[in-house]
């Protein structure tokens, strides 16, 4: 299909969306259906809104390229991904809704003071900048690829595009539109993935049953794995990274939980919890069944890739060495609406929280301020992270090596295991800290699992670190955390 019609399908799909939000929050009533959503979300609007908040671009085209690598086993983490929610659901929701909490980490000054309110809420805007940046510039770079470039249209100008197609879905409404939007989002990814199978099986000539058979005797669907302890792959260290993983990136993290906190009741919001984490695990088994379809094509038609990344954009969207496509012209336009849908979902969320953390948490302006003063506030914020984020992406688009964004990648994901150390050294104990000492405490754990991680081959007799990295990151937190209480009297 020709870059001009994907990038007109594109430009309607983002139009429809923008439409719709509009739409929705013509009766937002000021800052709270903003910041969330008043409290009237239905828990099965967000329960499958949060599935697209969840699904980045990134993994929209990583999961499917890891199964040669893994096989199945991400579902391990997916089982983990559950257990986490349930953490979530019974340990930090009744926090969050006693405290009627519309940022998470408003609790921390509560419970620790000012330095820690500011580090908890510093560490996540330091970790959502870095981490949406990454995720909008590897998808920006796979639709200047597809869509923009050969059309002669220059990178600053598809980022500026799309940062006011985010901008302009999220200013207005905030997680009251969100939520209806991200949750039509939703529907529209799974069924782009649910069409881009059936394209893929009619292209290998494969009807229903032989589809299930050539995943099940691929060899490459194997999901449980409890024979070595040292392999990445081994169940436990899948299970405890996913759960824990889960509790912190999305428990502890204002651009997932905003949307939960919009529910009704506790008890709504739990119920949406539990059923969004256990739809992940179907959704990703998707993922992972498109990934084996995917790598059986190209063993067929001698396809090679230099990344498991470029498998699906590769067979979606490229050509053979006549300037045939290896797919029919609709998988393109799948491919580049699925890739639209999840990025700009899980951006809009990402900047609506931003918003919220740096309007509550560092600007005080709830406090400060009437609602009309609010309102300018929380407008002019917005459009700055919107502009920040822009920035970033072309930021990244200048530093192009792959091993520098790979780095700001991991650094970005240890911020957040001092929020975990955090906020469970402040629910399970009843210690004090030193206040001031809280913001060096949560700079030093991740310094300090940087150097383990890099050198545990080393000193660890081969034993690698992996995702448990986020515990050990956490555990020094508490660690540090206790000592600074030492001499002070219980709260």
């Amino acid at each position: 299909m020709s870059p001009a019609v994907l990038l007109l399908v594109i430009a309607l799909y983002l139009g429809a969306v923008i439409g719709a939000s509009w739409w929705i929050s013509r009766r937002a009533q000021g800052s709270a259906d903003f910041f969330r959503g008043g409290r009237k979300s239905p828990w099965w609007a967000v329960a499958v809104a949060m599935v697209s908040t969840s699904i980045s671009g990134i993994t929209f085209v990583s999961v499917p390229g890891m199964v040669a690598a893994s096989q199945w086993g991400y579902l391990q983490m997916a089982v983990g991904f559950v257990a986490g929610y349930a953490v979530i659901a019974y340990v930090l929701l009744p926090l969050y809704y006693r405290l009627n909490l519309s940022s998470l980490y408003a609790w921390l000054e509560d419970r620790f003071g000012t330095w820690s309110h500011r580090a908890g809420a510093g560490f996540f805007l330091l970790s959502k900048v870095l981490l949406c940046g990454v995720r909008m510039y590897l998808t920006a770079i796979v639709l200047q690829l597809i869509v923009f470039a050969p059309l002669g249209i220059p990178f600053w100008v598809n980022v500026a595009a799309t940062m006011l197609c985010v901008w302009l879905y999220t200013f207005r409404g905030g997680v009251r539109s969100l939520v209806w939007t991200d949750m039509v989002q939703t529907l529209a990814l799974v069924t782009v993935v649910v069409l881009c199978l059936v394209q893929i099986g009619r292209a290998m000539g494969l009807d229903a049953g032989a589809l299930y058979g050539s995943l099940r005797d691929s060899g490459m669907s194997r999901i449980w794995f409890f024979d070595d302890w040292r392999d990445t792959r081994f169940f436990w260290k899948q299970f405890f990274a996913g759960m824990f993983t889960t509790v912190a990136m999305t428990g502890l993290d204002q651009d997932m939980m905003q949307k939960n906190l919009s529910c009704k009741t506790l008890r709504a919001s739990q119920r949406n919890m539990m059923c969004y984490g256990a739809a992940f695990i179907p959704v990703n088994l998707l993922f992972l069944a498109l990934g084996v379809l995917l790598y059986q094509f190209a063993a067929a038609r001698g396809i090679s890739v230099a990344k498991p990344d470029d498998l699906f954009p590769t067979i979606a969207c490229g050509t053979d060495a006549a300037g045939a496509a290896y797919m029919p012209p609709v998988a393109s336009l799948l491919f580049a609406l699925g890739l639209t849908a999840s990025a700009f979902s899980s951006s809009g969320s990402a900047l609506t929280a931003l918003t919220t953390t740096f309007t509550l948490d560092f600007l005080h302006a709830d406090r400060r301020q009437d609602e009309a003063g609010l309102l300018r506030t929380r407008r002019r914020v917005h459009l700055g992270a919107a502009v920040v984020l822009g920035l970033v992406i072309l930021g990244f688009g200048a530093i192009r090596d792959g091993s520098v964004i790979d780095a700001i990648y991991t650094v970005a994901g240890y911020t957040y295991g001092p929020l975990l150390g955090l906020f469970f050294f402040g629910i399970l104990t009843r210690r004090r800290v030193r206040d001031g000492w809280v913001p060096f405490i949560c700079l030093l754990s991740p310094v300090l699992c940087y150097i383990l991680s890099a050198h545990s081959a080393e000193w660890l007799g081969g034993y690698r670190v992996g995702f448990e990295l986020l515990l050990i990151n956490a555990g020094l937190t508490w660690l540090g955390l206790w000592l600074s209480g030492i001499g002070l009297r219980r709260g």
